[in-house]
């Protein structure tokens, strides 16, 4: 799929209606990808990753201050600190599967720049930071937007997945170089915008684990972690 359908399909799934589609092109293209076409005007999100990580920052503190008025100045910094560190940004990234969108230079492609925490964090805060421009200063479609994907996070009390359980397993594997692990997703259910994904875990081509989740890389990080407790019991039953 082209740059342009992918960005399309970007806007269509979350009701996008950018003015300038280059900002938002701009918001999912890595450094890598503007290395290999120098000859191209192209521009990486860096500098849209710096106004993004502002503007979240504002918005998280002003949903904690109309919110939970029973917390003192500590406890919302805390709680705020909580859900704009790198793992909840990799969270939110993951939720809306924006790895999908980037444009990545191939060598950053090849070793797993889709999945690279630090990669994903900030090309989230960089698509905050379009948003914000592209809407003249809009900081209420950036508010609204963390409304659909983020605030509920922080809601209904749930802790951010700070534990990456898919490299953790392939760690486990990799001390063994005969050893294999591959991902299936089976099943895809719901509308787009609110999609239920499962996927099961095999290694060495047995089922390890299932997982659900609303983005294929959430259902694939819960059935590794069921992998790694199944793996755990096992070799506690083993040495008891």
């Amino acid at each position: 799929m082209s740059s342009r359908n992918l960005l399309k399909q970007f806007c269509d799934v979350h009701n996008f209606a950018f003015k300038n589609i280059d900002l938002l092109e701009t918001a999912l293209t890595h450094s890598s990808f503007v290395n290999e076409h120098r000859s191209e005007k192209y521009r990486d999100n860096e500098r849209l990753e710096f106004l993004g990580d502002a503007v979240l920052e504002l918005a998280i503190s002003q949903f904690l201050f109309n919110n939970y008025g029973d917390l003192n100045e500590g406890e919302m910094t805390k709680l705020r600190a909580q859900h704009v560190c790198e793992p909840a940004l990799v969270t939110y990234a993951n939720n809306i599967e924006l790895g999908d969108y980037l444009r990545l230079g191939k060598g950053e492609e090849l070793s797993g720049g889709r999945n690279r925490p630090a990669l994903l964090a900030d090309a989230f805060e960089a698509v905050l930071g379009a948003i914000y421009l592209d809407f003249n200063l809009g900081f209420d479609r950036v508010y609204q937007f963390l409304e659909d994907h983020v605030f509920p996070l922080v809601k209904d009390g749930n802790q951010i997945n700070v534990i990456d359980y898919k490299s953790k397993l392939q760690e486990l594997v990799q001390t063994d170089n005969t050893r294999t692990v591959r991902y299936e997703i089976v099943s895809e259910t719901g509308p787009a915008h609110n999609k239920t994904f499962i996927s099961e875990v095999f290694m060495d081509e047995i089922k390890m684990g299932v997982g659900e989740g609303h983005s294929k890389k959430e259902a694939e990080q819960n059935a590794a972690k069921v992998a790694l407790d199944k793996m755990v019991n096992e070799y506690q039953s083993e040495n008891i």
